[in-house]
């Protein structure tokens, strides 16, 4: 058995790469070929989250399990909000192959499912991306929507505007073909992007209105029932809304439960499974006027697909 750190991943990741996995285990969801319960959690200490996901697919040889403790007050403290574990097993024999650094992988992770999401649902020609919240996740989402589209410019919105200044200043510096621009206001922000990102803590919504024709929107942040980042409006008046899992998505998060209280959003509006669209089952988009949302909660079959693609990445080099 062996650790793979922080470093190690980052050292061998490729994320067209990592997005191609993404894909393959989200289509394998989605048709029925994976073993995944809903993630269990445990509050802890307060607002503390402690989750736990295992998973497994015969078709993708995957096996394995995530745990993660979310403790939104770590900042603070000079720590990460998500710290965790990916524990990879071999699924032939059970024996544990690997423990991975989780808070690493998640971010990862997180970014290659919305890259999935952009690659299949956003405009083709999309070159303005926004991203709303600029914490933990939003580097990886950064590098998988840059994976996808040929992006020129960035517009940044943070809460905290310094972090914002900060953040982006780190992002020029690492993608220095960029433009890049922060914002005070959250809606001037989103003025003439393609691809809008928000990856927050925020228990309400964070901006305001609907979205312009055209655009493709990948909201990351709301993972439990009384977080809720989109505006009820935004669902409502979407051409298509797409998750990883729909049970999850309806169950798990308030931006789905409030638009559903509110009367704006039902099931039945719900498009369908990103896995669905990757396969060819579902269109992903009709034309360039159209709006299109993912809303991402995490899957576990992906953390276990991804762990497996560091873990081979990693084999292949020696």
């Amino acid at each position: 058995m062996r650790y793979i750190s922080a470093q190690d991943q980052r050292d061998v990741m490729d994320m067209k790469e990592v997005v191609k996995v993404t894909g393959q285990a989200l289509q394998a969801y989605s048709e029925g070929k994976t073993e995944m319960p809903l993630r269990y959690t445990l509050p802890f200490n307060d607002d503390n989250r402690y989750l736990v996901m295992p998973a497994i697919c015969d078709e993708l040889q995957a096996t394995g399990v995530k745990i993660v403790s979310f403790v939104p007050g770590n900042p603070q403290r000079g720590k990460q909000t998500i710290e965790g574990s990916v524990m990879l097993t071999d699924h032939e024999t059970g024996e544990t192959l690997a423990v991975l650094d989780g808070a690493f992988l998640t971010k990862i992770r997180t970014g290659a499912i919305s890259g999935v999401a952009t690659q299949y649902m956003a405009r083709e020609d999309a070159d303005t991306l926004c991203v709303i919240g600029t914490g933990e996740q939003a580097e990886g989402l950064i590098e998988a929507v840059l994976a996808v589209r040929d992006i020129k410019r960035i517009q940044f919105f943070n809460r905290t505007h310094e972090k914002a200044v900060r953040f982006a200043e780190e992002m020029k510096a690492r993608f220095d073909h960029l433009d890049t621009e922060v914002f005070e206001d959250v809606n001037d922000a989103m003025k003439g992007a393609d691809v809008v990102v928000t990856a927050t803590n925020s228990p309400k919504p964070v901006f305001e209105g609907k979205l312009d024709a055209g655009v493709h929107l990948n909201a990351v942040g709301s993972f439990k029932p009384d977080m809720q980042e989109l505006p009820s409006d935004v669902l409502a008046h979407a051409n298509k809304v797409a998750v990883e899992s729909k049970n999850a998505a309806l169950e798990e998060t308030g931006d789905f439960i409030e638009a559903m209280k509110a009367g704006k959003f039902d099931e039945a509006d719900l498009y369908g499974e990103l896995g669905r669209i990757v396969s060819g089952e579902l269109t992903a988009r009709d034309n360039d006027d159209e709006v299109t949302v993912f809303k991402s909660v995490g899957l576990a079959i992906v953390d276990i697909v991804v762990a497996q693609y560091f873990y081979e990445k990693l084999a292949e080099e020696k």
